[in-house]
């Protein structure tokens, strides 16, 4: 496979994926997700894949023998998500889903709105059926998110999950009021602006490209709930962030017929402003 894109390493890496995906007999198919399927890949990228096992070989199926196969490991494990991750002898990080390739196959096409595959024939290494690349070819049309009841769904998170930073800082706890805002609010206000400015690409991940896809106006809000962990920092965060869910949650609630909880979230403000 020739250079295709701003990584010339994952381009091989890919292509030896491939022919030692095709020497493997118990591999049904291999299907690949993440930025090198966006033509977004450059020399930082990871290489992030699924690998359907026939049924009856997945219990047996040696995932980090395999990818030694593919280049030295420094690192092999499970992580939280149940994903087997790897470290590279260059330091390239990998994803892999080990999947049974009957369910795991039939669930591909249920990624819509979620995963989107614009090239599939180039995402399917392998495909030893034909089932793969039918489905994967359901990811190919862009679907963005439904409006209204993901900006419904986003303005409730928002809401509930400020109350509890409220409450975490009235406790003392800074650092893990810090973590919340970072961790958990602050993706939820990006999905949120993304919805609102039409620019849902990287959904999943909507830190990503940030500088790129959002207005200067947006991101410099973003900034301004960004802060250190030391008290006095993560309340004025707390409130500017505050501040910006309801400008944003405004926002949606005007374009799409949504009603907000008004007096809750005066209060929570009155909570954040002690």
């Amino acid at each position: 496979m020739a250079s295709r894109t701003a990584a010339p390493l994952l381009d091989a890496r890919i292509a030896q994926l491939r022919r030692i995906a095709r020497a493997e007999p118990r591999l049904e198919g291999v299907l690949l997700y993440g930025s090198w399927t966006l033509g977004e890949a450059d020399a930082h990228s990871d290489i992030e894949a699924y690998l359907y096992v026939r049924d009856a070989d997945l219990d047996g199926f040696d995932g980090p023998g395999f990818l030694r196969r593919l280049a030295p490991l420094k690192l092999a494990y499970t992580n939280m998500y149940g994903v087997l991750a790897v470290v590279f002898e260059d330091l390239m990080r990998g994803e892999f889903h080990l999947s049974a390739a009957g369910p795991g196959i039939a669930e591909v096409p249920g990624w819509r709105g979620m995963v989107h595959l614009p090239r599939p024939e180039e995402a399917v290494l392998l495909d030893r059926t034909g089932r793969l690349t039918r489905a994967a070819r359901e990811l190919a049309e862009f679907r963005p998110p439904e409006p209204v009841s993901t900006a419904r769904q986003l303005i409730d998170e928002l809401t509930n999950w400020t109350l509890m930073l409220a409450h975490v800082l009235a406790r003392g706890e800074t650092a893990r009021a810090h973590a919340l805002l970072h961790t958990v609010i602050a993706p939820q206000q990006l999905q949120l602006c993304r919805l609102l400015r039409e620019r849902t690409a990287h959904w999943l991940t909507p830190s990503r490209a940030l500088e790129q896809d959002l207005p200067a106006a947006d991101r410099d809000r973003y900034t301004a709930t960004t802060c250190a962990a030391q008290a006095p920092a993560v309340r004025a965060a707390a409130r500017s962030s505050w501040s910006w869910s309801r400008e944003l949650s405004a926002e949606a609630a005007g374009r799409w017929g949504l009603r907000l909880p008004s007096a809750l979230h005066d209060e929570i403000g009155q909570l954040l402003g002690r």
